[in-house]
């Protein structure tokens, strides 16, 4: 074996073992999470997309096609779904608590005969009785597939202590103070987008609209908004917050106004309550009902 190939072996073996590696130092908490939302997108690649999801759904699943339907009672009708399909966390984050996660990122999809599309997915989990990672929502939004692509990110939580409540009454009412945060949000939209945006967008919020790629910060959703002329309005419906309460959700509906047209969406909008006591924004989607 001559000089360089003994060479080309050795740098394929180191770059093999940094990336081993790298996979191996996931912390725990997130980790398992990482793992979880990988291993399904294998399934859907090396099987196909129906089992993929089979394998991280229950009865309280909910899935958006676009519009919400029970993800069990839909896939049992074996829907019309992509014949191949693949995606990669590009985010990630687990609550306290450990029985909420977040995961985002990357996909791709095919039909069978058809060109290969691509889109952006974003699914909410929570911990079953038995500690498996469940799909609690999961939405997609295609695009185009172009641009840069992101390193995964993801945020391991802290041992700090937190107030275990007991009472469902107390559980329901911190619920309902995310969803004043949204009916807030969305009132302040209907008078001026860009106040609301900045009053309650996280500086280093995701943002995921059809057609374009994944936009990271406020100040570049911001100025992707006012480029396109876009002006968003929403009617919030649907809640749900982590039990150690940093991490929450909410959903609903949206009237999207462009200089062409006027569309209706639906939305989700993943919060975190940050060190100053407020709620912002920390991910959003926007689809098409």
């Amino acid at each position: 074996m001559n000089l360089t190939k003994i060479y080309s072996l050795i740098v394929t073996l180191v770059f093999s073992m940094a990336f081993v590696d790298g996979q191996a130092q996931l912390p725990d908490k997130v980790g398992s999470l990482i793992t979880a939302d990988r291993t399904a997108s294998s399934i859907a690649k090396r099987e196909n997309p129906h089992k993929a999801f089979m394998s991280i759904v229950d009865k309280e699943s909910t899935l958006y096609v676009p519009s919400p339907v029970n993800a069990l009672n839909y896939l049992n009708n074996r829907p019309n779904i992509p014949d191949i399909m693949s995606w990669e966390p590009n985010f990630a984050s687990v609550s306290k608590s450990l029985d909420w996660g977040i995961t985002s990122g990357p996909m791709e999809f095919q039909k069978v005969g058809a060109i290969k599309r691509y889109g952006q997915y974003l699914t909410v989990w929570r911990r079953d009785k038995r500690g498996n990672w469940k799909v609690h929502i999961r939405a997609e939004v295609e695009n185009f597939g172009k641009g840069p692509k992101s390193d995964l990110v993801y945020y391991e939580p802290d041992d700090s202590w937190y107030l275990k409540h007991r009472s469902k009454v107390r559980l329901q009412q911190r619920e309902e103070v995310v969803t004043q945060s949204d009916e807030l949000f969305s009132t302040i939209l209907k008078a001026n987008n860009e106040t609301a945006f900045n009053e309650f967008l996280a500086d280093d919020v995701r943002y995921y609209y059809p057609w374009t790629t994944e936009i990271e910060g406020k100040k570049n959703v911001l100025a992707f908004l006012k480029k396109k002329r876009i002006e968003i309005t929403t009617d919030p419906s649907g809640v749900g917050r982590a039990y150690s309460g940093e991490y929450a959700y909410t959903s609903g509906t949206a009237t999207v106004r462009s200089k062409e047209k006027v569309v209706k969406f639906n939305y989700i909008r993943v919060w975190q309550l940050k060190d100053d006591y407020q709620w912002r924004v920390i991910m959003e989607m926007m689809f098409e009902r």
